[in-house]
């Protein structure tokens, strides 16, 4: 039982830890490339709420919710700890990248915390290109 919860929590790490990887990759080659449509508004000044780029969460949370249906249906408890480690990935992404970043839906809290000063100083070094082309540090709970 405590192997087993081990294994399963280990699966859930690795998602999110894999979830960055991909984040990564799918930043740069396809939301600065194929997707700069939707991408480019993130790199304009925001105008209201929300922002044409808000469209990728959608898309990438599709992963999360069917691995956890599924699992959660078929027993899978395989297919449900890393749908679990995709959500866990997407929650820590907004409230890094969205709220401390950003500081959308109106949150103005300063962290004194030097991985969310380095964080923010990596992101905002990306925001300093206007266009698809010459951006560096696409991580987002990573930093360079």
């Amino acid at each position: 039982m405590i192997l087993d919860s081990l294994y399963y929590l280990s699966i859930i790490f690795l998602s999110i830890i894999f979830m960055e990887i991909v984040a990564i990759f799918t930043h740069k080659y396809i939301m600065h490339g194929i997707g700069w449509v939707f991408h480019k508004s993130h790199h304009q000044k925001r105008k209201s709420l929300f922002e044409l780029n808000d469209i990728y969460f959608i898309f990438f949370s599709l992963p999360s919710i069917f691995s956890i249906i599924w699992g959660l249906l078929y027993y899978n408890y395989l297919l449900l700890s890393i749908g679990i480690g995709i959500m866990l990935y997407g929650m820590i992404y907004m409230f890094l990248h969205d709220l401390v970043v950003h500081g959308r839906f109106g949150f103005n809290k300063k962290f004194k915390n030097s991985y969310f000063a380095k964080i923010k100083k990596a992101h905002m070094k990306h925001h300093k290109t206007k266009s698809k082309h010459g951006a560096t540090n696409f991580g987002f709970i990573s930093y360079r």
